[in-house]
């Protein structure tokens, strides 16, 4: 019995002991838990505000916009010329390279125009021709009454001498007349000679005023004459630019593509007839895209031209692209609305603005541009401490 007892003693004081060691450990574990658990939660915390910090301070150097969109230039591609159109070489949507021709019109009426102008120009260049040999004959003929109006005037010198002899000779012949020095004949034959000579002299003053007035009609018909070349110069000039407008008519007939892209939006069918000024198609330039972000007017103060910019598309939120600040609209976005607000209105409210910025992109890839167009919305980050 004693042993029995003694047995039970020894187990109820193991059974003690290990209760107590079991309510130590767990009140250990219990110490070594709740430790843990703070400093997880320190940890947690000093993470939370670094990450605040760290953002908090970025912002101070980032602005950010999603009021943005991928823009480029869209050529409307418009006839220049009057004809129908014999084939369209493209599809719908289809990409095509510059140089690759779009459209071509019948040449048939514009092929007739380029021959009609051709010979008008060669009918305006025999014209000046024959104007230049008529102004030159003309020109000959008043240097010919020039120099018959000198003669003349050597005519006139020599009529008039003998005018002076012949006179000289009736005076002689008088005074021996009265002392029966000479004949009644012999005088009257000296007043004959008188006669003539100044007849011949009237005649030589006469043909010589005759001479000059030819002479001088002669000069006026070839200044005449000469202004006529200008004429038949500048009809030779407008003939050739009718040439070339006709031979431009007939290069435009063929309607290429001014860049790579992507034609859309075909307005005209084959066998149509066009006029000058109408809308054909719309290329759309793709490989050379820019962002258009429309910041707020309190964020313009810490951006600048040259600053970087990260772009993210909304459709490829992978797609990352780097651009920067290329430049500013000249005015804000509600300027160029088709009816812009009027502030000076009873009822104002204001309202922050926002100023268009381009962002320029590096040449795109092949592959990125076939994925990407304009108007496609984008969120862009501006690093304006860098």
């Amino acid at each position: 019995m004693v042993g029995i007892f003694y047995k039970h003693k020894h187990t109820e004081r193991s059974v003690q002991y290990e209760s107590i060691f079991k309510i130590k450990n767990m009140e250990q574990q219990e110490k070594k838990n709740g430790f843990g658990k703070i400093m997880i939660v320190a940890i947690a915390l000093i993470v939370i505000i670094g990450t605040g910090i760290f953002y908090w301070i970025e912002s101070k150097s980032v602005e950010t916009t999603d009021n943005a969109q991928l823009d480029c230039n869209i050529v409307p591609i418009r006839s220049v010329v009057t004809a129908y159109i014999k084939s369209i070489n493209f599809r719908d949507n289809e990409l095509v390279k510059k140089g690759q021709v779009l459209f071509v019109f019948d040449t048939i009426e514009i092929k007739a125009k380029v021959d009609e102008a051709e010979a008008a120009l060669r009918i305006a260049k025999a014209k000046l021709l024959a104007t230049k040999t008529k102004a030159s004959a003309s020109n000959q003929n008043a240097v010919a009454g020039d120099l018959t109006t000198e003669s003349y005037e050597q005519g006139i010198i020599s009529a008039k001498a003998n005018l002076v002899k012949a006179q000289s000779v009736f005076d002689r012949t008088g005074n021996l007349l009265k002392i029966k020095g000479t004949t009644q004949e012999q005088y009257e034959t000296a007043a004959a000679n008188l006669s003539i000579a100044k007849a011949e002299y009237a005649k030589a003053l006469s043909i010589r005023e005759s001479s000059s007035s030819t002479s001088l009609g002669l000069k006026s018909l070839a200044k005449y004459d000469a202004s006529q070349i200008d004429q038949a110069e500048a009809q030779v000039i407008q003939s050739e630019a009718k040439l070339l407008l006709a031979k431009k008519q007939l290069e435009y007939a063929i309607v290429c593509a001014p860049c790579n892209g992507i034609v859309s939006k075909r307005a005209v069918e084959e066998g149509q007839y066009i006029s000058v000024g109408q809308n054909l198609c719309a290329l759309v330039n793709n490989e050379d895209l820019w962002v258009t972000a429309n910041v707020k007017e309190t964020q313009l103060k810490s951006i600048k031209i040259g600053q970087e910019v990260k772009i993210r598309v909304d459709a490829y939120p992978n797609l990352d692209l780097n651009g920067k600040i290329e430049s500013f609209s000249g005015a804000t976005g509600a300027k160029y609305s088709l009816l812009p607000p009027d502030n000076a209105t009873g009822n104002f409210i204001k309202i922050t603005q926002r100023i268009p910025v381009r962002i320029s992109i590096p040449k795109l890839m092949s592959d990125q541009a076939q994925v990407l167009f304009p108007g496609m919305s984008v969120f862009v980050k501006i690093y304006t401490e860098k």
